[in-house]
């Protein structure tokens, strides 16, 4: 699906599908996190199933209220205890599917909130 926003003055996803998401003219083809403050990280998860303390660990490292995650093609929420550093930061964190995350993501940065999409890039099966 391509997207169009609104305002260009923050970093927004221009379009995504299956494995993969657009950021601008990129594709990019890895699970990838991505903020409003124009952060670019390659998130170092393949699957849900590999995904540990560690990578919310980075994500509250972040600058943002909210952090949005992006499950992958279906929803899954991670484990509570992953979710201890954010929670001690007093960040927020919503699940969706990576499709739906794309979208709320592109809506809260054009609001100017200070937000963060960690998106779980994966192929159907």
């Amino acid at each position: 699906m391509k997207l169009q926003p609104d305002r260009f003055d923050v970093q927004a996803i221009s379009g995504y599908g299956p494995g993969w998401v657009g950021v601008g003219t990129d594709r990019i083809t890895h699970s990838v996190i991505l903020s409003s403050g124009g952060e670019r990280i390659d998130w170092e998860a393949r699957s849900y199933e590999e995904l540990g303390p560690g990578h919310f660990e980075r994500l509250a490292q972040l600058q943002a209220e909210v952090v949005i995650f992006g499950s992958g093609l279906r929803i899954r929420f991670p484990r509570s205890a992953w979710l201890r550093p954010l929670a001690e930061r007093g960040i927020g964190l919503e699940t969706m599917d990576t499709a739906a995350a794309c979208r709320t993501y592109n809506i809260l940065a054009q609001e100017g909130r200070q937000v963060a999409v960690a998106l779980l890039l994966e192929l159907p099966d």
